[in-house]
């Protein structure tokens, strides 16, 4: 145990310090670790019990690291390890830092070392897998979509590299290559990979490794020329943070990367330290190039002070280094001070940094500040001096950035070189695309609305694009195939883009990628307009289907027969010769549709299967109504055929476009390819629908809508578009899968649709008003189908036979005396026939209408004059005007107990009355002898 007592009692307690001192990195801790122990004490030591004595260990080797922790840690007995600051070496000495139960502090920023499977590992600097967050949002900001990663291998190198694919990848940023170099690998090994990442398309790149390879690497970067316009270069924390520890010839080489690094904010501390660091320094190295303080130098100061604090508390408390080592492990595991890097949070082991500084490297001046990032607020052009972040997330708000190349011009992230745009040979629908060479000169001209849209795409680009218009055609000026190969030739290499009225389509997308529609399509029908139905003799027959026609006139004759069986043996109307009755059937059941029917019903069942059948009349008289005036007053174009299934059934031809996946979709919906015929221009369609099926020609045109348009814009009320829609995703242009051209491409196409796509649409399709009469939203008026009514005929269906056969069985059971008998079973159906047959006799009738005193009473056939009657209520009158239908009754007294429809029914005549008046008089005065 290493436990010096002065005589005035002061203890010297010591910490180990494991540094390689021929780097710039070790000197610049040391010193800040010196200058932090004299800050601490000043020279008053009587104010400490306890203080820090520095056992310094020099290494070269990583091995060696290994070998001065053993020295340290039991020859010397110090209570905790600081250093070293390379993560290799760290490797080395943490497993003999666990098993001796002695801290070490390390500035290594590897994220394979950490606190939590090994708690005596401290890290007092930012652990490299944090900075790949910022890096990510700064490729994000400019839009690049592919990345390539450049790292070293080693350690250091491959332990930042899953931390970077997984933030890129969260970021939709596509890591499309990694090259390793060695640390010691020649400059011929260096350009060797240089060369392969030349011939890739992808222009930007993440650098992950440290200063000493990356000066090589920069400088042979300059060498191939890949230091150039269009290219871009990020650095990760360790070599942004020792920017100003390089040769200026190194950073000449780098100009135009942008890097990042931990963020310590200015103060006026700082400031004098640095002052008074650079002196300290030059005294001790006047030769030296190290005149700037580095962040490690920074954090080492703070540690200092931390550890002093932790001494002086344990020291008094414990005596042997075992109880020291213990004790001060959980104080600096968590330190939380006010030092030179500003709040020195160190939390679980970790010390905790929030932000990053984005820099530029300008050449031999050094760096120039750019922005910020932080977890909370992303990136930022400024920080307040109160720690909060103004939010601006756009790449325009980060200050300028001069590029590689000594350019402002934003990089596009991609090979810039002319892009070969595949177009295809067409020689109809000129209106849409057409290209074509020049014989004589061999020129490529392409026009039409799909080339314009590229070319104000094009205008719309954030960035000068460089392209080539190459038809895919034959050397005889031939297509060279369809939609489907040409897209495909981006595969095998041939074009960088294809453009032109190219379908965005599942099968396609499979191997390319494609850019946000800039023509919205659905596939419909166009078919020919029929002459107006308002001349037709027969459109009265129109609103309704012949189904419905049909299923009417049977449910009148249904019902018709059916009120005729209810009625038949109780109402003479529904009596008499068997051509009577069957009018009378047809009558009485037609007249409701006008609600003109005079017949009287007896029978309830018959007033049942009427109200119903009145109320169904009733909706289908006013369905019919109105679908009629429709068509009468209201002027639209009818087209001859509304469903692709109704022409299949017919037999009729289709009409597609011959450079189309039309043809497949048709098949699929089982339209027979013996019915399917190809066209390749808006004239030839305007030719098929003209002549006809009939004609060799087609009854319809199936094709995108935005061509369907065009034909029905050329030919003014000629042509209809119908349905049904069949969706696609529209029109767009094909890129290589991965392309970053697909984002920058489609926000120009937004741009465009909100700004000159309607004008270009007015060009090349024609304005809407240049064809007023044209009706783009006409209403087809279609048939009333069956399909619509069919509850309310379920109804009246169920009504009527449910009245029918309840009435059948009352009918059998009032004759079930016939059925039990023994005859045959013809002999009883010619029995129940003649049972129905026969009118009900009896002298029963009702009353019809009652007002002024007479009461007129329908039914009594068999009554004569001056027969008494009487009402259902009990009143009795007398019969005094017989007529051919009807009798009318003398009510002598109030009539109001007599009501319409009561029965009456005849009892006796007044002859009877008197006679039996008279018998009761004699028998009177017999009685009384009078």
């Amino acid at each position: 145990m290493l436990m010096v007592a002065n005589v005035s009692g002061i203890r010297e307690i010591g910490v180990g310090v494991i540094l390689d001192m021929d780097s710039n990195v070790g000197k610049s801790s040391w010193f800040c670790m010196l200058m932090a122990l004299e800050d601490v004490y000043g020279g008053h030591h009587d104010n400490f019990s306890n203080i820090i004595r520095y056992h310094l260990r020099d290494l070269k080797y990583n091995y060696q690291a290994a070998f001065a922790a053993v020295d340290l840690i039991n020859n010397t007995q110090v209570i905790a390890l600081v250093g070293p600051q390379q993560s290799s070496q760290a490797n080395f000495v943490l497993d003999i830092a666990y098993e001796s139960k002695v801290p070490i502090i390390s500035t290594a920023t590897s994220p394979d070392l950490s606190s939590k499977p090994n708690p005596y590992f401290i890290r007092i600097a930012q652990s490299s897998s944090t900075q790949a967050q910022p890096i990510a949002a700064l490729i994000k900001s400019f839009g690049w979509t592919q990345v390539v990663f450049v790292s070293e291998n080693t350690d250091f190198g491959r332990a930042l590299v899953p931390y970077l694919f997984d933030a890129m990848v969260n970021n939709g940023v596509q890591v499309k290559y990694q090259a390793i170099l060695s640390p010691y690998s020649t400059d011929g090994s260096i350009r060797q990979q240089l060369d392969k990442l030349k011939a890739m398309r992808t222009r930007v790149f993440v650098v992950h490794m440290l200063p000493a390879l990356a000066s090589r690497f920069f400088k042979n970067v300059n060498v191939v020329g890949m230091m150039a316009e269009g290219y871009v270069w990020v650095i990760t924390d360790v070599v942004t943070g020792l920017l100003h520890r390089l040769d200026p010839r190194d950073l000449e080489y780098m100009q135009g990367v942008v890097g990042v690094k931990p963020y310590i904010a200015p103060s006026n501390q700082l400031t004098k330290f640095e002052k008074k660091w650079r002196r300290r320094v030059l005294k001790e190295y006047p030769e030296t190039d190290m005149v700037e303080l580095d962040m490690f130098g920074i954090w080492s100061y703070d540690l200092v002070f931390a550890l002093a604090t932790a001494i002086q508390r344990i020291g008094s408390e414990s005596s042997t280094i075992s109880e020291m080592r213990s004790k001060i492990l959980p104080m600096i595991q968590n330190i939380r001070l006010k030092g030179l890097s500003g709040d020195f949070d160190v939390v679980n082991g970790q010390l905790q940094t929030l932000s990053y500084q984005i820099v530029n490297v300008i050449g031999p001046k050094g760096e120039k500040h750019v922005g910020f990032w932080n977890p909370i607020t992303g990136l930022s052009h400024r920080i307040c001096n109160n720690q909060s972040f103004d939010y601006l997330a756009d790449k325009d708000d980060l200050g300028t950035i001069i590029w590689p190349g000594d350019t402002l011009e934003v990089p596009t992230g991609w090979d810039n070189k002319k892009l070969r745009v595949g177009v295809p040979v067409q020689t109809g629908f000129k209106e849409f695309f057409d290209a074509h060479r020049d014989p004589a000169t061999n020129m490529v001209y392409a026009n039409g609305f799909c080339m314009d849209v590229f070319y104000a795409v094009i205008d719309a680009m954030p960035h000068v694009v460089n392209f080539q218009i190459i038809p895919y055609d034959t050397p005889d000026g031939k297509s060279a195939g369809n939609a489907n190969d040409l897209v495909y030739q981006i595969v095998l290499g041939k074009f960088d883009m294809v453009a032109g009225p190219i379908a965005i389509l599942s099968n396609r997308s499979k191997y390319v990628d494609f850019t946000y529609p800039y023509l919205e399509e659905g596939i419909a029908m166009a078919v020919p307009v029929k002459v107006d139905d308002r001349k037709n003799a027969w459109i009265f027959m129109k609103p309704l289907e012949t189904k419905l026609w049909i299923t009417i006139a049977v449910f009148f004759i249904y019902n018709g027969v059916a009120i005729w069986v209810f009625e038949h043996r109780e109402n003479n109307e529904f009596r008499g010769e068997r051509h009577q009755q069957v009018g009378t059937i047809l009558w009485f059941s037609l007249s409701t549709l006008v609600f003109a029917h005079r017949e009287r019903l007896i029978t309830n069942f018959a007033r049942f299967v009427v109200i119903v059948w009145v109320f169904v009349v009733l909706v289908l008289t006013s369905s019919y109504t109105a679908s009629l005036s429709s068509m009468l007053t209201i002027q639209n174009l009818q087209p001859t055929l509304t469903n692709i299934h109704e022409i299949v059934e017919r037999g009729d031809y289709v009409g597609y476009h011959a450079d189309s996946f039309v043809k497949g979709l048709l098949e699929n919906i089982g339209v027979p390819d013996e019915q399917l015929r190809k066209y390749n221009s808006i004239q030839e369609y305007d030719k098929a629908l003209s002549d006809g099926s009939k004609n060799n020609g087609v009854s319809a045109i199936v094709d995108g809508i935005p061509f369907l348009k065009l034909l029905q814009a050329k030919y003014c009320n000629k042509y209809l578009i119908v349905g049904p829609t069949y969706k696609t995703a529209g029109i767009g242009f094909a890129f290589p899968k991965g392309s970053p051209h697909v984002d920058t491409f489609s926000r120009a196409i937004l741009k465009v649709i909100e700004g000159q796509m309607r004008n270009i649409s007015d060009k090349w399709l024609g304005r809407e008003d240049d064809c007023p009469d044209i009706n783009p939203g006409v209403q087809t008026f279609d048939e009333l189908t069956l399909a619509s009514f069919k509850g309310l005929f379920f109804i009246a269906g169920l009504s009527t036979t449910g009245a029918l056969l309840v009435y059948i069985a009352m009918f059998l059971y009032e004759n079930k005396d016939i059925l039990e008998s023994n005859d045959s079973i013809y002999q009883k159906i010619v029995a129940l026939k003649r049972k129905f047959s026969e009118m009900v006799e009896e002298e029963q009738s009702r009353v019809v209408l009652v007002g002024d005193g007479i009461a007129r009473v329908y039914g009594l056939n068999e009554i004569q004059d001056g027969k008494m009657v009487e009402f259902a209520s009990g009143v009795r009158e007398i019969a005094l005007n017989l007529e051919s239908e009807n009798v009318r009754i003398v009510v002598f007294g109030s009539y109001t107990p007599v009501k319409d429809g009561d029965f009456v029914k005849c009892i006796v005549s007044i002859v009877d009355v008197l006679r039996e008046s008279l018998y009761y008089v004699g028998v009177i005065f017999k009685t009384n002898h009078i």
